[in-house]
């Protein structure tokens, strides 16, 4: 054969590749809403920066008739390209592909780009839209998601590795963005369980469609697994950007830098109209970010779940940063097991890629009750103490206007090894708020007293002054500094940037035992 049919027979597999499962089936994908797994790598990644790899691979079955069914590239495009003009690898299931069912030579396929981010330190993004595993193929499918699953664990903690669900992901699929860092969902396209309606139905009479079984919305706001539910496609993908935009390569490497616009001594002189000094009056702890964040710039992690506490990146002085603040215009920021498994997975994200750790403080203790004993609230509330004494990372706190009891030392506190810890003026540290320590305290005085809750008002004020401020707690070095609402930005800048070399270690092991 000469060398130009060669090069002819070349770029007519490539464009075969290229077709996927063929028109007819692109065109069904875009009838869905939905986007190719080319069109969507393209989108995710910089223009012409795409290198795709294994565009020739074709499946080895022979049963059921599959040897007369071969695509090249089979039913994944994988390959790695560049964000922002940083290196990533990337795959993307191809639903016009078997339904982007996960065959051998898919799983193959993935577990090669895996091997090379880990291999060359970059983040991993997976983009899933399947069936699930190739029936046709049986356990050899199987072993296949098994791979991936030990890869997607090895690699934790390594390289970031963030999944963007498409369309179905279901039964043993599932477990694969499950152990990754972050889980991005399209809100009416992608949905997330392990079985489907149908076995549901089956089992246990129970009639839910596939959107609330598993959809986008189920699982930002109610079960927890999805970190992100963005409208339409190429917006979830130009999230993705975004978040990586914060992110550093791998574990090695700091986040990066870049020269900051708003000024780091800016003052917030919006902060003291924002938080009300009356302990019990609510504010949204989102005004209190944008107002230290550079440009007013956050973004929020698990914006619709367990909203009594906020948690996300933004930059301070050019230096990215993951936020963790209790957000007492929802459940007065107390603290239940949702909110401790969020900040926890999120505060151990944080230091496994060296991003420094800021936590704003309000916290009026831990939400009682047998819901919350009986989900576990003992063992879900001390993961976040485990993230929290467990991380090495700069890690700057301050109260906003309360920490009482227990809360006061999960929330960051300096026992934890917190290296700086700052209170505004009006902050309440105590065991208790001075309500309830007063009615247990002088009980019997205010009981004999002759105007009751007069009594009540003038113990709860002198408690208050005595005992309820940051000063009893900056006389024992607890807190490092007590500032004006206004400084809280300067402050903390400072405090990161005299700790950008910080050095911190914990005793040598295999791993530690955190209660799961």
């Amino acid at each position: 054969m000469a060398i130009d049919e060669k090069a002819s027979e070349l770029q007519r597999l490539k464009e075969l590749s290229q077709l996927g499962g063929g028109e007819k089936r692109i065109e069904a994908q875009h009838k869905r809403g939905k986007l190719t797994a080319r069109e969507r790598v393209n989108i995710l990644l910089d223009d012409g920066t795409f290198e795709e790899l294994d565009s020739l691979v074709t499946h080895r079955s022979v049963e059921f008739g599959l040897d007369k069914q071969k695509y090249y590239g089979d039913a994944v495009v994988t390959g790695y390209g560049r964000v922002d003009g940083r290196l990533v690898y990337v795959y993307s299931q191809d639903f016009t592909v078997f339904g982007g069912s996960l065959s051998e030579v898919v799983s193959e396929k993935i577990c090669k780009v895996m091997d090379l981010a880990m291999k060359n330190g970059a983040p991993l993004i997976g983009i899933n839209d399947s069936g699930g595993a190739r029936i046709q193929e049986g356990v050899v499918a199987l072993k296949g998601y098994g791979d991936i699953f030990l890869r997607n664990t090895l690699a934790s903690g390594v390289v970031p590795q963030i999944s963007v669900i498409m369309g179905p992901c279901a039964g043993g699929a599932v477990y694969s963005p499950a152990i990754t860092d972050f889980i991005f969902m399209v809100a009416g396209t992608s949905q997330m369980y392990i079985t489907g309606p149908d076995v549901i139905r089956a089992v246990t009479q129970e009639e839910v469609t596939h959107e609330d079984l598993g959809g986008a919305q189920v699982h930002s706001s109610k079960s927890g697994v999805a970190h992100f539910a963005i409208e339409g496609e190429e917006e979830c993908l130009a999230e993705v950007r975004r978040l990586l935009s914060f992110l550093p390569a791998n574990n090695m490497e700091d986040p990066p830098y870049s020269e900051p616009v708003d000024d780091p001594t800016r003052s917030c002189d919006d902060l003291a109209s924002i938080v009300p000094t009356d302990p019990s009056k609510p504010y949204d702890a989102h005004d209190v970010i944008y107002s230290i964040a550079d440009d007013g710039d956050f973004l929020e992690v698990h914006p619709f779940w367990a909203a009594n506490i906020v948690v996300g990146f933004a930059r301070m002085g050019g230096r990215p940063v993951g936020i963790v603040a209790n957000n007492p215009v929802a459940l007065a920021g107390i603290l239940d097991v949702d909110s401790s498994r969020k900040a926890a997975r999120f505060v151990r994200f944080c230091d496994a890629f060296n991003v420094p750790i800021v936590t704003l403080v309000d916290v009026p203790g831990y939400l009682p009750g047998t819901g919350q004993e009986y989900g576990g609230i003992i063992t879900h509330g001390a993961k976040l103490i485990y993230a929290y004494a467990e991380a090495t990372v700069p890690k700057v706190t301050v109260i906003i206007r309360k920490a009482y009891g227990g809360a006061y030392d999960v929330m960051g506190s300096k026992h934890l090894r917190a290296d700086v810890n700052m209170a505004w003026p009006h902050a309440e540290i105590a065991v208790m708020g001075p309500d309830g320590a007063v009615n247990i305290i002088f009980r019997r005085e205010i009981e004999a007293a002759d105007d009751v809750e007069a009594k009540r008002k003038e113990l709860v004020e002198q408690y208050r002054q005595q005992f309820a401020n940051p000063y009893v707690t900056a006389s024992r070095g607890f807190i490092d500094d007590v500032i004006e609402p206004h400084q809280t930005r300067l402050k903390i800048i400072r405090a990161l940037e005299m700790l950008q070399n910080k050095t911190d270690s914990n005793p040598p092991k295999k791993h530690g035992n955190i209660p799961l």
